[in-house]
């Protein structure tokens, strides 16, 4: 059995209180596994505690959310110091965070994603590049932070002004409908789950705040639609060169002559908090959350 993990958790991103939650349900249950465990906060020196555990920590267990954690940058550090970690790798997980380069490849493997493109807040100002509803959000950000629908008579959300004259935000169609989500692991899509937020769409608070969402797990679609959700899943953590466990985030318009399915993104570092899907949807199929957590130890590893 690995003797020493190190758990990072917590770090900079808009994300940090997710991240300590997932963290600290991470630590408790390796402990209970019988795993030596110590964590790190990633909004110290992380790369200098990392360093210094190098030749003791035989594996990093990656609980952080969010920039510096999920997009390449501690995937890295973890493959310069040479200390296995969970989850995807580092080119996997860049590409997964930036929605830009992800939608040009699930596009042309064939998973449908909304259309849109990237616009300057001074352009959309100048010119909404799209009619409304409309979808606006930051290229490389997660847990819905940043993410605002535009709808007809809606105040836009940025103010016209110096500060954001430069910045770039992606902006897609609306798709209306159902939330779905699927968890991918050991290279299979495990299941389908249905999330419906009590109300509006599925923002943060709807994510991470208990009694906001109601999970269906299986979701209630047909066999056909299952297993296309299943394997469009699945497809997209191949192309991006994914690894351990993600979770693909798709809208359903199941409307007469709608849109039908759009894949939203790919998160390499599902939530690992009481009211995560991916618990969730393993939970479900057999794999329980002491399970789920040892399997991504022992699936740890560098140069992928």
């Amino acid at each position: 059995m690995t003797k020493q993990i190190v758990v990072l958790m917590g770090g900079k991103s808009g994300e940090r209180e997710v991240s300590l939650r997932s963290g600290a349900a991470v630590v408790q249950t390796l402990r209970s596994l019988g795993y030596e465990v110590c964590s790190i906060d990633a909004a110290q020196d992380v790369l200098a505690e990392l360093r210094a555990m190098s030749d003791e920590a035989d594996v990093v267990f990656n609980a952080l959310h969010g920039r510096y954690g999920e997009d390449g940058c501690i995937q890295g550090v973890c493959e310069v110091l040479g200390i296995p970690y969970t989850h995807s790798g580092v080119l996997a997980s860049a590409l997964a965070m930036n929605k830009v380069m992800s939608k040009k490849l699930f596009r042309h493997v064939g998973i449908p994603v909304p259309d849109g493109g990237v616009f300057s807040i001074e352009q959309i100002f100048t010119n909404e590049p799209l009619q409304r509803p409309y979808v606006v959000k930051p290229i490389n950000q997660g847990s819905s932070l940043g993410v605002h629908i535009i709808r007809e008579g809606d105040r836009f959300p940025f103010e016209e002004g110096h500060e954001n004259h430069e910045r770039m935000v992606l902006v897609e169609d609306y798709v209306p409908g159902r939330e779905l989500t699927v968890a991918v692991m050991k290279e299979r899509g495990l299941e389908v789950l249905e999330i419906k937020p009590t109300e509006g769409f599925y923002d943060y608070d709807s994510k991470y705040k208990a009694g906001h969402s109601e999970y269906l797990v299986p979701a209630p679609v047909s066999y056909k639609t299952r297993t296309e959700i299943l394997n469009f899943a699945l497809l997209a953590h191949q192309v991006l060169g994914c690894r351990g466990v993600t979770r693909a985030d798709f809208r359903y318009d199941d409307t007469e002559g709608g849109l039908g399915l759009r894949l939203l993104e790919v998160n390499t570092q599902p939530g690992l908090t009481p009211t995560s899907l991916v618990p969730e949807i393993a939970s479900y199929v057999g794999i329980n959350f002491s399970s789920l957590i040892n399997w991504m130890v022992e699936d740890a590893r560098c140069n992928t």
